[in-house]
């Protein structure tokens, strides 16, 4: 067996790993459904907005649509913002007795601005059930009633939806529909269900559920006080606390544009790529995974065009992580551009995890909304955790 040939091989079982998990994980990775006769708790809304004039408005009223079969009240907190935002909630607070603007006070040292203002918010909420979402999250009439009972169905503390994520530019279009990606061909949901260990934590920091009791017990925002990255931190905080969490498909309830254009796209993704992929204790890992099963192939086939088992291999290899691409693409409504380039993509998304991990490793301030942040996220013991 030459070199190519078990490159070829080696691809071929390391794309293979991915797919076999999307395929067990996209039937558990449900859409959260409408209970036909159900009575359910309130509902306090809050949104974390700084400069966030072109959005609030839509946002807040899409929440406000939302409150089929369920009461909701609407509490923006106002970070700090220079421009119209909290003028605007105003005058929804005075067209709609339901919103509520909070001001956010001074950001205390060791705070990500977003953590500071969801804590702030959860304490003015007045309802025992909570939810977070990002200015720029539109939901769907049925989003929150659909989201409370799955709480009330599975009992778990805190759950997660995965919006459709909007794309305009090329960036958006090759890494965006990656957060899929990573999430279903690396995180076996069965298991993570079956376990409250802190390793199985993930989520999606634009929209959060959870009872406001577990919430306060495992230490609310404040217990993540200095991450960027609380898709990921702040189920940990519950699973740490000994709640159950949990993700859910929600793709027909909520919708998303995470950034506009390709280098706001990188800058949004690199900001907390430390605490994810890119921590020292998961990079390297997660790089031979990717790039091995989702990149090598692709440039293999060029290199083994003449030697047929090694080409047929990396062919193989290649088609079978777009064919996942191409399934989860129709499933989560994601632009095609992302699958034919799915290679491309995946570099790109190394790249970043790179670059982002060697800023960190010289002390590069990492800058988001107007904020400059230098601290270590998380402890290494506690992210380098393994699941049982």
């Amino acid at each position: 067996m030459n070199t190519l040939t078990l490159l070829a091989g080696i691809g071929l079982i390391l794309a293979a790993i991915p797919a076999l998990m999307i395929v067990n994980n996209l039937r558990a990775f449900r859409v959260p459904s409408v209970a036909p006769t159900r009575r359910r708790p309130p509902v306090s809304v809050i949104i974390p907005a700084r400069n966030e004039a072109a959005n609030i408005v839509p946002a807040v009223e899409a929440v406000l649509a939302a409150s089929q079969g369920v009461e909701v009240e609407v509490v923006v907190v106002d970070d700090q913002s220079t421009d119209e935002t909290p003028d605007l909630v105003r005058r929804l607070g005075h067209q709609d007795g339901r919103v509520k603007l909070v001001s956010a006070p001074d950001l205390p040292p060791g705070w990500c601005g977003k953590q500071h203002a969801c804590q702030v918010g959860a304490d003015h909420a007045s309802h025992e059930r909570l939810v977070w979402i990002d200015a720029d999250v539109r939901l769907a009439p049925e989003a929150l009633a659909a989201l409370s009972d799955y709480l009330d169905e599975t009992g778990v503390e805190l759950v997660s939806g995965f919006p459709r994520e909007l794309t305009g530019s090329l960036g958006e279009h090759l890494l965006i529909p990656l957060i899929h990606f990573v999430l279903l061909g690396f995180l076996p949901i069965t298991r993570m269900r079956r376990s409250r260990h802190p390793a199985y934590a993930a989520g999606c920091g634009q929209l959060f559920l959870a009872d406001r009791t577990a919430y306060r017990q495992s230490g609310g925002h404040a217990a993540i006080r200095n991450s960027l990255m609380d898709g990921i931190t702040l189920p940990r905080s519950f699973r740490r606390a000994g709640f159950p969490t949990d993700v859910v498909d929600a793709t027909p309830l909520a919708e998303c544009r995470m950034y506009h254009g390709t280098r706001a796209t990188w800058r949004g993704l690199a900001k907390n790529a430390v605490e994810g992929i890119a921590h020292p204790r998961r990079i390297l890992p997660m790089t031979i995974l990717l790039f091995g099963g989702q990149v090598m192939p692709a440039g293999l086939l060029f290199a083994t065009i003449n030697q047929p088992l090694p080409f047929t291999l990396s062919l193989m290899a290649v088609l079978l992580s777009l064919a996942v691409r191409a399934v989860m693409a129709r499933r989560f409504r994601q632009s095609p551009v992302g699958v034919l380039l799915h290679p491309l993509a995946v570099m790109a998304l190394l790249l970043i995890q790179w670059t982002s991990l060697v800023r960190w490793l010289i002390g590069s301030k990492r800058e988001w909304r107007g904020r400059s942040y230098q601290d270590l996220p998380e402890s290494p013991t506690v992210v380098g955790q393994s699941p049982p």
